[in-house]
């Protein structure tokens, strides 16, 4: 008796093979840094996403060559982290808001602090969730259970402390300088 050799599809079919192998790399955490394994370390922080909208081919460009840079240190034996994340783009997601705000008749002003915290925190679960879903499809070789997002309390607080000490050390201080102003969200906008 022999072993009949399974049907190759006619055709590729992203959905279902992309899908079944990054559960698989997920479930077995293939991609996981792990210091009790030793090894050389080599870490990369994934240049994290605004949370305003979805990816763009830029990021799918971007991210493919740091994968293919991660996957090679790993292949050489090196304890290799890729740690995933996105960004909270400030003045852009609070452009965002404010149009929703308006389009109920309120301002960030009418609404206060808190207020329009709490629904910064659920754009970004709306639509960071959307980029992270994206990545997720992309393959990238990242480590899920570490993903960041730059307003977590403990990023938040280290770059409190990272500002506190570069302030302590003289290499930042207030001058005057002319800066790019916003008129519309009232800020200035970092060069």
């Amino acid at each position: 008796m022999t072993a009949k050799t399974p049907e190759l599809a006619s055709q590729y079919d992203p959905s279902i093979t992309e899908s079944k192998w990054q559960e698989y790399w997920e479930r077995k955490a293939v991609f996981k840094a792990d210091p009790e394994k030793g090894g050389e370390p080599f870490c990369v922080m994934i240049p994290p996403p605004n949370v305003t909208g979805s990816l763009h081919m830029g990021h799918a460009f971007e991210e493919t060559l740091i994968d293919t840079v991660v996957r090679y240190q790993r292949m050489k034996g090196k304890n290799t982290l890729w740690l995933p994340g996105t960004d909270h783009a400030s003045i852009a997601v609070q452009t965002i808001l404010e149009r929703q705000f308006a389009a109920e008749g309120q301002t960030r002003e009418s609404v206060g602090r808190d207020k329009f915290l709490e629904r910064a925190w659920e754009w970004k679960a709306e639509s960071g969730g959307t980029i992270v879903n994206q990545l997720r499809k992309l393959g990238v070789s990242v480590d899920w259970s570490r993903e960041r997002f730059t307003m977590d309390e403990g990023l938040s607080t280290a770059v409190l402390a990272a500002f506190n000490q570069l302030h302590e050390e003289g290499l930042i201080y207030r001058g005057s300088y002319m800066v790019d102003w916003c008129p519309a969200s009232q800020s200035a906008v970092s060069d």
